[in-house]
């Protein structure tokens, strides 16, 4: 046992920074690549019996430290929101083959409340069902009505708003 810790004492000494590196340059993070050589190194200890060439150890622990990259990876869900929104938003406001009704209404979409928005971008943005949203957002079918019920009114609020300002054009101050 004692041979194993001065073993394991060897090897992060000789190559923490080497793995330090490499998942700094995989992450680009500094505190996500710490977690991952941490996890490394945590990993190793539990399997150091499995390693059988002291010279492979470097090769070894770079291959732990990429399936702790994936395998952190594979636990991160993107929010639809955060990827709709710079979609609908940007491309929405700027895309000239959009009427200015289609434009105002992705924009007042936009403006809704996270819990409305997210349903309410599924359904119309990429037309998913009820069900389908349900199972998506992890929610309950009768919650997802009830948020895309809600979301309709408070976009019928922003619309009747949006619709009630006057523009210049029709207050006659137009600028020539």
């Amino acid at each position: 046992m004692k041979n194993k810790q001065r073993f394991f004492e060897q090897l992060v000494n000789a190559y923490s920074s080497d793995l330090y590196r490499y998942a700094y340059w995989l992450c680009k993070q500094p505190s996500v690549a710490e977690d991952l050589v941490q996890e490394t190194f945590s990993r190793a200890w539990k399997a150091l019996d499995k390693l059988h060439d002291d010279k492979a150890a470097k090769a070894w622990l770079i291959t732990i430290l990429r399936n702790e990259n994936a395998r952190m990876y594979e636990k991160f869900q993107p929010k639809w929101v955060e990827i709709e929104e710079s979609l609908a938003s940007d491309e929405g406001r700027h895309d000239p083959s959009l009427s200015l009704e289609q434009r105002e209404l992705r924009q007042a979409i936009m403006a809704l409340p996270d819990d409305y928005r997210e349903p309410m971008v599924l359904q119309i943005l990429w037309g998913f069902s009820g069900e389908e949203i349900a199972t998506q957002l992890n929610l309950k079918l009768a919650t997802v009505n009830t948020r895309l019920f809600r979301a309709r009114q408070q976009l019928k609020q922003i619309m009747n708003l949006e619709s009630e300002t006057p523009s210049a054009a029709d207050t006659g101050t137009m600028k020539k």
